[in-house]
């Protein structure tokens, strides 16, 4: 047996699936086996396996037993010359195993050996080359100087990012979503220490592998992309403690001898433990400090505002740590409690809630403080500012740096590669998908002279030649391979030229039901509108609305509709600014909305939203999407602030990009 292929799948059969099919071409002419072991998923990993490829050596265990441990199963049924140990959701090249084989047979030196690795978008992922995290390796990492300085021998280590990302390099560790190893040296270093549930285990095993006297080498002569993080993503298990908690345990296992370095790296991980914590929550830390900067600032120009119209000394001196402790905590305790602090958003609806809340409560405490009894009035005053102020910022942030947005994106400008039946299929199925907001922009075909040819009705925009180009014109932010025309050479070619482009590249299942990519797998099946959860059909969000339709709309009536009706009369000339503002009596007869569905929809049908004077369908009226699908799409996404993107969009099209 010339090789072993080891797959440990903890709940991402689809990611399997298509690594298995990019498998089967690679390792066609080789003597090979495949063993895949199932840490207890329950996605329906198992049937799948055992119904779609019986040839494969499906190992199950009943429990999730952990990276290392399966691993290690799977090891020690091995026959292979070679081993190769590789994450399910990866996609491998069909010369990324030969090539693999090849180098470690003219390296006999080499203990392990690791491939450049791509992220989805085309980007290199660091981990595929590390360093050991020694003290100032630790350091230059936690303090961020290796950020700082990513092409510096001296800062760069960890990532080792000075390097040449395609030079072949010795290197301290590679990732354990690819290693290739020899026999020879699984049997004398043996495999992964099971100490190590998930992350530090391919840290460790490089380690060792040293120790041993062999190397280890990254070769980006072959190229993968790795969808990293699926497994752990659909465990529920705590990623971030996991990964630190390794990182001790690398250090306890290997550094413990010297007791000043332990210090120092434990230390550092710590630090780095901690900051990663409040770079996961970093909008809520953000939300609790300005609510608080606010609330004492507000609280103390209140203060000094109400001494110069009253005879009142203000606060006593001993208590000012208490007035700027307990009112502001007081505040952001209750914004707390009704959700005001968010991982991913800025909710000024919750903290409007929240103001006056916490207003009551406090307001009630001073009848029970004698020494705060002239001073509710401030209270008063205090909390009229942080109406504005505590919005103000909020708006500041989600408007103006688009910080804590809480809405969908914009729609997703989509390519199809191929121009057969499987790329029709998969195009006809993302239209039917109507709660997913695929814009098809059109199909690239093989031949420059294919363009502008149609395909059962969609067009065919590009070849590959000109992908690259198609991908920045068009502003693409999704391309979709279809794997029955393409090589997965030629897709790994196309996202590595486009890794700064901020693409979205997505691989079709092979039996069309499905799509992978970097964020999750989409189902492509069809979903009856009755499932689908619209935000325009809240009560709340249409209250907002109109009261946003009735201020902005008195105010264009008031100080813009009268010139632009006089201008219209004599001229006779129209515009879409014109045709917009003249529409604005509409929106108080009922009719419209300053931001809707195209057309109203009939009462049989679900409720829509009224006729917009703009709307998606203004902003993607060039695309092949239909006006019904648009309409779908605003409005299961619908609140103020996507309404008032779409405004700034629509003048920006009228204005600075008009056609």
């Amino acid at each position: 047996m010339e090789l072993s292929i080891i797959i440990v799948n903890y709940n991402v059969k689809e990611f399997l699936q298509n690594l298995i099919h990019s498998l089967q071409k690679a390792v066609s002419k080789i003597n090979h086996e495949i063993i895949v072991v199932d840490n207890a998923s329950d996605d329906g990993s198992v049937e799948f396996i055992r119904e779609k490829f019986p040839h494969i050596n499906l190992i199950v265990n009943k429990t999730n037993l952990g990276f290392s441990k399966a691993n290690n199963i799977a090891l020690k049924a091995s026959k292979g010359k070679f081993i190769l140990l590789i994450n399910p959701d990866t996609i491998v090249s069909e010369n990324t195993i030969t090539k693999m084989v090849e180098f470690l047979n003219v390296h006999p030196n080499a203990g392990l050996a690791g491939c450049k690795i791509l992220n989805p978008d085309g980007s290199l992922q660091l981990a595929c080359r590390r360093s050991f995290p020694g003290p100032w390796t630790s350091f230059c990492k936690v303090t961020g100087l290796s950020t700082l300085f990513p092409k510096s021998k001296l800062f760069a280590r960890y990532n080792l990012t000075y390097l040449d990302e395609d030079s072949t390099h010795e290197v301290d560790a590679i990732s354990g979503s690819f290693m290739m190893m020899k026999r020879e040296v699984y049997e004398k270093v043996g495999g992964f220490d099971e100490q190590f549930f998930m992350y530090g285990e391919d840290l460790d095993l490089c380690y060792r592998v040293q120790q041993s006297g062999y190397k280890v080498y990254y070769y980006p002569g072959i190229q993968i992309i790795h969808y990293k993080g699926e497994s752990t993503k659909r465990s529920g298990l705590d990623e971030t403690k996991y990964f630190y908690d390794a990182m001790n345990l690398f250090v306890k296992k290997h550094f413990s001898t010297f007791y000043l370095v332990e210090i120092i790296l434990r230390s550092a991980i710590g630090f780095r433990k901690f900051f990663a914590f409040l770079g996961q929550r970093k909008l809520i830390f953000t939300g609790i400090i300005l609510d608080i900067v606010f609330f004492n600032a507000s609280l103390i120009l209140a203060e000094k505002l109400y001494l110069r119209s009253t005879s009142w000394g203000g606060f006593p001196e001993f208590s000012y740590p208490l007035i700027l402790i307990i009112p502001a905590a007081i505040h952001v305790v209750v914004a707390a409690l009704i959700g005001v602090y968010r991982k991913n958003s800025f909710s000024v609806l919750r903290n409007t809630g929240a103001i006056v809340i916490s207003f009551f409560i406090i307001s009630s405490l001073t009848f029970f403080f004698k020494q705060f009894a002239y001073s509710r009035a401030v209270v008063i005053i205090t909390y009229i500012f942080l109406l504005v102020s505590l919005a103000a910022w909020r708006i500041i942030l989600k408007l103006f740096f688009k910080v804590g947005l809480e809405i969908a994106s914009s729609s997703k400008r989509t390519l199809i590669v191929g121009t057969n039946k499987t790329a029709i299929n998969i195009a006809d199925k993302l239209q039917k998908k109507f709660i997913d907001d695929h814009i098809i922009q059109g199909l690239i075909g093989y031949s420059h002279k294919d363009i502008g040819n149609a395909v059962a009705g969609y067009e065919i925009v590009g070849s590959l030649d000109n992908i690259n180009k198609l991908i920045m014109d068009k502003k693409i932010n999704e391309v979709i391979f279809s794997p029955d025309e393409l090589s997965y050479n030629q897709m790994m070619s196309i996202v590595s030229k486009n890794k700064s482009a901020g693409v979205d590249f997505k691989l079709i299942g092979s039996n069309l039901d499905f799509l992978v990519g970097k964020a999750s797998v989409s189902v492509l099946d069809d979903i009856p509108l009755i499932d689908i959860n619209l935000n325009i059909s809240s009560f709340v969000s249409r209250f907002i609305k109109l009261l946003m339709d009735l201020t902005l709309g008195l105010f264009a009536l008031i100080f813009i509709y009268p010139l632009i009706y006089l201008i219209s009369r004599a001229d006779r000339k129209q515009s879409d600014f014109r045709k917009f503002i003249l529409g604005i009596p509409s929106i108080f007869s009922g009719r419209v909305s300053l931001v809707g569905p195209k057309h109203q929809a009939d009462d049989s049908k679900i409720f829509l939203g009224k006729k917009g004077l703009t709307g998606l369908w203004y902003l993607e009226n060039d695309s092949a999407n239909s006006g019904e699908k648009l309409d779908l799409i605003y409005a299961r996404n619908q609140n103020i602030w996507l309404d008032l993107e779409i405004l700034g969009k629509t003048f920006n099209k009228m204005f600075i990009n008009k056609r």
